[in-house]
């Protein structure tokens, strides 16, 4: 089975250092079952291999064109203008996404690498070849390496044949997960994983429905089964303006995340960014994308003394 495995991943990051402890590398997989409208990283959610489009790196038709024609649907057609370094006027391609099945012959033809496909199918002997090249810094770090997402644990074989090899070679083991996973899922890695990087987005059920698209009802019961087990955690809570950044729901957060107990190791808050907006741009998805103001230092810091005041151990990322 582990020589047929495989997982679909959209990066594999070496020198990591935010997603555990140490120097990691942290292997990204495809797909994830919620929609947070905030998402830096949208080419994570769908499952199957999908187009991506970086405008800045297009040459023109001028130059190259190549994709106009070698797409079997003409999703690919001339569009519009954009000025180059040099003050020259280049031709950029419109992508029609009603037309395109990410078939990946303009990604194939384009010299600029402007179109690209994101999701590759690795084994677990491939992913772990890349792995092994970091060993040295895990050894003098005291890091390992993190399976994330996406959700990882919608890939649960592949990842929990990479996390198994990975304890074989004596390495560091993390999960990271939004835990809206069956139990069963989560069970069955919890002897391969050191350490679950568990978030939560929200703690009232309603609004996490209506803004994220799932329950939390399941991501919260399994966040204490965890605890219950044994499992070492490290909570991380994204601050999203106008979504969860008032005193009133990390005073839920603090509750909630005191009654785990001994097992949270830390919890990480991760303010909110606008570096993934262009990401949504490259995918051309008709998705709602938040775009708000980054949440200012001294809020963050309000929002993490008030967790401190429940004796949590807290860091900003």
């Amino acid at each position: 089975m582990e020589k047929t495995l495989k997982g679909k991943t959209f990066d594999i990051q070496g020198f990591s250092v935010h997603d555990g402890p140490g120097i990691r590398i942290t292997v990204f997989l495809k797909g994830c079952p919620l929609r947070c409208p905030w998402c830096h990283s949208p080419e994570s959610q769908l499952f199957e291999t999908e187009l991506n489009w970086m405008q800045i790196r297009c040459i023109g038709t001028e130059l190259c064109g190549n994709c106009l024609n070698v797409c079997p649907h003409d999703a690919i057609t001339p569009g519009s203008m954009k000025k180059a370094p040099d003050g020259k006027e280049i031709q950029l391609v419109d992508v029609d996404r009603s037309k395109c099945d990410n078939c990946g012959k303009c990604a194939e033809a384009c010299s600029s690498k402007a179109l690209y496909m994101c999701g590759t199918d690795q084994t677990v002997d491939e992913v772990m070849e890349r792995i092994m090249k970091d060993v040295p810094f895990f050894k003098r770090s005291g890091g390992g390496v993190t399976v994330s997402g996406g959700e990882c644990l919608c890939q649960p074989d592949f990842t929990r044949e990479l996390l198994k090899r990975c304890k074989e070679n004596g390495i560091h083991t993390a999960v990271d997960t939004s835990g809206y996973v069956s139990w069963k899922v989560i069970e069955s890695v919890m002897p391969y994983t050191d350490l679950f990087l568990y978030d939560l987005k929200h703690m009232d059920d309603e609004l996490h429905k209506r803004v994220i698209g799932v329950s939390n009802e399941m991501i919260l019961e399994n966040v204490k089964k965890i605890a219950q087990a044994g499992g070492k955690l490290q909570i991380r809570i994204p601050i999203i303006p106008r979504f969860n950044d008032s005193l009133e729901a990390f005073d839920e957060y603090g509750k909630f995340i005191k009654e785990l107990g001994d097992s949270v190791e830390l919890v990480q808050l991760l303010p909110y960014h606008k570096l993934g907006v262009v990401k949504w741009e490259r995918l051309q998805r008709d998705t709602p994308v938040l775009e708000a103001v980054p949440p200012s230092d001294e809020l963050v810091e309000k929002l993490k003394s008030r967790l401190e005041e429940y004796g949590l151990n807290v860091t900003i990322h």
